[in-house]
């Protein structure tokens, strides 16, 4: 007998010390920059075009030259944005698979509804129901406010995907949340909300866990599994955050050049401004 590591743990912990890396030297650089600073918000009560967005502000305010970033430093930032979104992504990937390897606790199922529709709401399910669907039109539909729609929307999907799944696969035998529908439809249902989930994670990253996922955390016992996910959704977290705030630098950036182009003549010589 020879002990070895866990296989998903041999898998996923130096993936994870990777993306770890990457954020910590993306962190360093965006440090050492020089062309952009901050400024508390009582500084800059009196300064007008403020770049601030009005989603951002909690965060102090991003100032950059009167003539916007170099180019080499803009292409800089771009470049990093890119890279913090790849590890986002993948951190998000390895949190939804471990996620999915966590089993879903018997006080989650018994909070369930009994049927899809009235976990969605007849409006939405109607929507997901319909002989035609976009999801990408159907997302554009609905109300994402606030984030707690967007949480609370999600919880919807997610039931009603757990919902279609168990009648799924209960459908050989009785199955106390039986319905009129039939078994090809209810697949067909549960691929368009799976799809509309994704869709969902994809356009917010940095939503709340949802209430399947903290219950799946809470009744968690595997310490493997608990490891793996805590460290990716910490790192899903940071990397959001880092790529907001290169985010921010960016549009500071493309306000202050649209702001010195209006005040110029900019159908000259466009480089000055680093305009392309």
């Amino acid at each position: 007998m020879v002990t070895r590591q866990r296989s998903d743990l041999l898998a996923n912990i130096p993936g994870l010390l990777k993306l770890d890396a990457i954020l910590i030297e993306t962190l360093d650089n965006f440090g050492q920059e020089q062309e952009f600073w901050y400024v508390s918000k009582n500084e800059n009560q009196d300064m007008d075009n403020s770049s601030q967005r009005d989603d951002k502000w909690w965060h102090p305010i991003v100032k950059v030259p009167e003539n916007g970033l170099s180019e080499t430093s803009r292409k800089r930032l771009q470049y990093q944005k890119e890279s913090v979104n790849q590890v986002l992504k993948a951190a998000m990937n390895i949190n939804a698979q471990v996620l999915s390897e966590i089993q879903i606790p018997e006080s989650y199922i018994d909070s369930l509804p009994k049927n899809g529709r009235e976990s969605l709401g007849d409006s939405i399910y109607k929507s997901i129901t319909v002989d035609s669907f976009d999801p990408l039109q159907f997302l554009s539909a609905m109300d994402f406010s606030t984030e707690h729609k967007v949480l609370d929307f999600k919880n919807r999907i997610e039931a009603s995907i757990l919902i279609w799944k168990r009648k799924m696969n209960q459908k050989d035998g009785w199955n106390p949340w039986g319905s009129g529908i039939s078994s090809g439809k209810r697949e067909l249902f549960e691929v368009r909300a799976e799809t509309i989930l994704l869709l969902l994670k994809q356009q917010f990253p940095g939503v709340a866990q949802s209430s399947l996922d903290i219950s799946k955390i809470q009744e968690n016992r595997d310490v493997g599994l608990a490891i793996q996910e805590s460290y990716s959704r910490v790192l899903e977290s940071l990397a959001f955050s880092v790529m907001s705030r290169i985010e921010d630098v960016l549009h500071a950036d493309s306000l202050t050049r649209t702001l010195r182009c209006s005040e110029i003549d900019c159908s000259g010589d466009t480089d000055t401004l680093g305009i392309q």
